[in-house]
């Protein structure tokens, strides 16, 4: 299987798959400074066209608290294969809990790909 990955920052580190672990770190593909109680959406420079059938799920990484002090607005991203058109950058929903710096190429969070669930029937 092939993914095609469009970059929309020129300088930001490429992505690669990691030897052990399903989970490929993303980067800031932006300079953000934050204060505390602010939201806003955090580039991350990469736009990808799925294969029918999958999707990306986009989670933090377990040191992003730590080093950024920010949680991710929605707890779990997810990107489906219609979300690949020229415009279609990732972007990280980011809530700040306390002032904070996020460096360009700073590994703020975390996707993998996953076959989407089948259709199926709830019956009683």
């Amino acid at each position: 299987m092939e993914i095609y990955i469009k970059y929309y920052t020129e300088d930001l580190i490429r992505l690669e798959k990691i030897a052990k672990g399903d989970w490929i770190d993303l980067r800031a593909a932006e300079e953000v400074e934050m204060k505390a109680g602010e939201a806003r959406f955090i580039r991350l420079g990469v736009g990808m066209i799925l294969p029918a059938g999958y999707e990306a799920q986009v989670a933090p990484r377990s040191s992003t608290f730590k080093n950024f002090g920010i949680i991710q607005t929605n707890s779990i991203g997810v990107i489906d294969n219609s979300f690949c058109g020229e415009q279609d950058e990732w972007r990280l929903p980011a809530y700040a809990l306390r002032d904070t710096v996020i460096h360009k190429n700073d590994r703020i969070c975390q996707f993998r790909i996953t076959e989407k669930q089948p259709e199926f029937e709830l019956v009683e």
